[in-house]
């Protein structure tokens, strides 16, 4: 008999969770239908900064496989509908036509795939809804800020939150021309990393042009005759902007499942067993932004929105629909971002983390150069390391460079997956000639220092 999969979300879990179903169950075992209430199907959030900067030139190229695409595979893809409500006990989801012109009704399904991503997050600030103040979650978010700074007459732009898509947005505002203010409310920018590595990205950006003002609180914004955003209203000043951008960070969207009384973590997403199946549900499945995910290191659920784990969720998915075996093994938060020539990577652990889960650890910081230093072209980058004390055991690292210099970030995360120490790094078979790093590459030289210092730390005997 025919099982039939609903999935609720069109992007990277969904589509990956249906394709995968389909691609690998028998003919005729499975019918899928998705459900999506926007215009795109798999496509890359992630490029937006970079298409509305002008790095990439057309929006279309973000699309990985549009829903005729999918329709020809055999997957039945309903755009702008929207998911109102789940029964659980019936099996049977709710939906409404997003635009008012399609059918209102009900689907019943064997098995559910919840794929509703995350929702940014957009405080009740007095003028927030007024006309130039902008989100970046979509492609359709990225639409409308293209054709926003199309009209001309944008001078002066304004992003609130200094993350991820804070710093991103403000290298695309820097590459169209426009001066840049950066409000942020923690005491450094980019709080994925530590305050000190965040104060070498903070002088960058001021470097670079831009005004970054940091520990500052956001009150409201003011709004002219013709309902425009004149101005951000902070606890310190006024700011005049022409364009504002929110980059405040995202938090799962999991209201529908709440509603239907599903289990939300402490994280705030969807709480799954390793193979991406809601707890206490035997037939619903949720991944990708909407979830909590077990941290390898604190062994704490973690809400991190990335690409990459989302892709893999849906193709766990899909095979454990299939009748396969997929398990998630977990995550590190490893992660990497740049703001204009400037690159920041980091995984696992930063103090404040460490500290949280009960770590002792010792931290070193380095600098090197992403070539021999003799080399034209070198530029220095700054590593730091957390290293647990006495077992020296790599807990975290945290990269800010230049010139293809956080990459490297990867050789560690392998490290930390792999329960390296750091004196077992000091000594990996990492690469080298001149064009490429120094003889003593900057992991193996922060790892050499973590190594000394977890040898300080160790308990001297008594004569």
């Amino acid at each position: 008999m025919t099982r039939r999969i609903v999935v609720i979300g069109g992007d990277a879990t969904g589509m990956s969770a249906a394709s995968t179903a389909l691609r690998h169950a028998g003919s005729g075992e499975v019918e899928v239908t998705v459900l999506e209430s926007g215009h795109y199907t798999s496509y890359s959030a992630c490029g937006i900064p970079y298409w509305v900067g002008g790095t990439v030139s057309d929006g279309d190229s973000l699309v990985a496989r549009g829903p005729e695409e999918h329709r020809e595979a055999g997957i039945d893809v309903r755009m702008r509908t929207e998911a109102t409500a789940i029964d659980l006990e019936k099996q049977v989801v709710s939906f409404r036509a997003v635009d008012g012109d399609g059918d209102d009704g009900e689907i019943s399904y064997d098995d559910l795939v919840i794929a509703t991503g995350a929702r940014p997050l957009r405080p009740p600030l007095d003028g927030i809804d007024a006309e130039g103040i902008f989100g970046v979650q979509s492609l359709e978010d990225g639409e409308a800020i293209i054709s926003d700074l199309g009209d001309g007459g944008r001078r002066r732009a304004v992003v609130v939150g200094a993350g991820y898509i804070g710093v991103e947005m403000a290298e695309a505002m820097v590459l169209r021309d426009l001066e840049v203010t950066i409000l942020d409310h923690a005491p450094e920018p980019f709080t994925q990393i530590d305050p000190d590595m965040g104060a070498i990205v903070r002088e960058a950006m001021q470097g670079m042009g831009m005004t970054v003002l940091n520990g500052v609180t956001v009150e409201g914004f003011d709004v002219g005759d013709d309902g425009r955003v004149t101005a951000v209203r902070t606890d310190r000043e006024t700011i005049p902007a022409d364009i504002v951008v929110l980059g405040l960070g995202v938090r799962p969207n999991v209201d529908l499942a709440r509603e239907a009384g599903l289990t939300v973590g402490e994280s705030g997403g969807l709480v799954t067993d390793v193979q991406m199946r809601c707890v206490g549900h035997d037939n619903v499945w949720a991944g990708g932004d909407c979830v909590e995910v077990h941290h390898r290191l604190s062994k704490k659920g973690v809400a991190i929105a990335l690409g990459t784990h989302a892709n893999k969720h849906g193709r766990i998915i899909g095979t454990n629909l299939a009748g396969g075996y997929g398990a998630f093994p977990g995550v590190l938060g490893t992660a990497i971002s740049k703001v204009c020539s400037l690159e920041i990577g980091r995984t696992g652990l930063g103090e404040a983390e460490a500290r949280a889960a009960g770590y002792g650890y010792v931290t070193t910081t380095i600098e090197s150069t992403n070539v021999a230093g003799y080399f034209p072209g070198a530029e220095t980058m700054t590593v730091k390391v957390l290293a647990e004390k006495r077992t020296g055991k790599l807990l975290g690292a945290q990269i800010v460079g230049r010139a293809e210099s956080a990459k490297r970030i990867d050789v560690f995360a392998t490290a930390i997956w792999h329960h390296m120490d750091v004196e077992e790094m000091t000594f990996m078979d990492l690469s080298y000639a001149p064009p490429f790093s120094p003889v003593w590459d900057a992991v193996l030289v922060a790892a050499r220092k973590a190594a000394k210092a977890v040898e300080g730390n160790m308990p001297v005997s008594p004569a």
